[in-house]
């Protein structure tokens, strides 16, 4: 997309201006224009040209590729298929960025690469392996990453992102094939999303919290989740029987749990669990005080919709949701209370997607990758950064 066309780029019926109708409020908080990454987007009639990386831009924003698959960087060689990640904060006042594998046959895993106060690379390594299509994931507050399989059987591995403790497998977060998990830093659930086209949305809730009020991960119970009466509306959680499932699907288990296509990405803020599913081009926000569910994006509602392909997700402090895009126009999307607008696109990466967007812990930065660069194959990742005034 060139240009933007404000008039298809305006939510419709159970868009963001519908959410108030239920939630009595905006999901999206609000926020001051001259803080808010959309009062820049549509200030620019269309992104820039590609730069030397293959990104299309907005003025005023560069790019770096940080990493490539096959890439040996210190002692680590940086892995294919990079896919989910998140950043972390260092005490020196650097950061972390971590980063799926999505390979097969337990070759899968996670890499890291560590960034310097100043930005620079200090040091790359593996923080999880032996591990089949880790794929998405979630950030804790208590400064771990848990990265999730994507197979049938699949577990999700909670991980140290500074890589001085093993990672631990958390069975208590079901078996299924796993997407990504959010964290209510409110009430210390998890919400975890399952990639079927009869997938469901889960909730996991501890018995017991460690003395700084974590939840401990390997006790507590899983619930699947039943929108009452159709797909949006109430919400009514009901415990898995078997959270392990040895005999049946965890979808299967509760005949009543509500079916989502192909879940996908899924992030948490103020009080909303927001997320994706790809195979009806939906982005969702569940309130968690409501205990209500609503659409916020419904590709199908658009003649020539700015996002498809919707896949992994994330946001800045304002609030203001980031959409990556598996195919699609290869862009990752900005969605606010009422416009859908492309805040970069990269080009030649028509057969790959894109992955693991996450700021920088001061905001300063946004990373995410190619999943298969311009060559279409595991071995073609390509890792961005990029900086701008976000």
């Amino acid at each position: 997309m060139n240009t933007f066309n404000t008039d298809r780029r305006t939510l419709l019926q159970y868009g963001f201006l519908s959410l108030g109708a239920f939630a009595g409020n905006a999901l999206l908080p609000a926020f001051g224009n001259a803080a808010a990454l959309h009062s820049l987007l549509t200030s620019q009639r269309e992104l820039l040209p590609p730069d030397p990386n293959g990104v299309r831009l907005p003025a005023g924003f560069t790019s770096r590729i940080v990493a490539c698959s096959n890439q040996k960087i210190f002692d680590y060689t940086w892995h294919a298929a990079p896919d989910g990640g998140a950043t972390f904060a260092a005490e020196d006042g650097g950061w972390i960025y971590v980063s799926n594998s999505e390979l097969d046959h337990q070759t899968g895993g996670v890499g890291a690469l560590r960034f310097n106060a100043a930005g620079d690379i200090a040091d790359a390594y593996s923080i999880l392996q032996h591990t089949s299509r880790n794929c998405a994931g979630g950030h804790t507050p208590w400064q771990t990453w848990l990265s999730c399989e994507e197979t049938d059987n699949g577990r999700v591995w909670e991980c140290d992102p500074f890589g001085r403790n093993a990672a631990q497998v958390r069975n208590a977060l079901g078996v299924f094939r796993h997407e990504a998990v959010a964290v209510d830093t409110q009430n210390m659930q998890l919400y975890l999303t399952e990639d079927q086209t009869d997938g469901c949305l889960y909730r996991y809730t501890a018995h017991s919290f460690d003395h700084a009020g974590h939840p401990n991960l390997d006790d507590g119970f899983l619930e699947v989740a039943e929108v009452i009466k159709g797909r949006i509306g109430s919400v009514r959680w009901h415990i898995l029987p078997d959270p392990l499932a040895t005999k049946v699907p965890t979808r299967r288990q509760v005949p009543h749990s509500t079916q989502f296509d192909g879940g996908e990405g899924i992030w948490y803020h103020q009080g909303v669990i927001y997320f994706t599913t790809k195979g009806d081009n939906r982005v969702w926000a569940y309130d968690v005080r409501q205990n209500r569910i609503a659409v916020l994006y419904n590709a199908s509602l658009y003649l020539s919709p700015v996002l498809t392909g919707v896949d992994n997700i994330t946001g800045n402090a304002v609030g203001e949701l980031l959409v990556a895009e598996d195919g699609g126009d290869m862009q990752i999307v900005v969605l606010t209370h009422n416009k859908v607008l492309p805040l970069l696109q990269l080009v030649g990466h028509d057969r790959s997607e894109i992955a693991g967007p996450a700021f920088s812990p001061d905001g300063s930065r946004l990373y995410f990758s190619s999943q298969r660069g311009t060559s279409g194959k595991a071995n073609g990742g390509m890792t961005f950064e990029i900086t701008g005034p976000f």
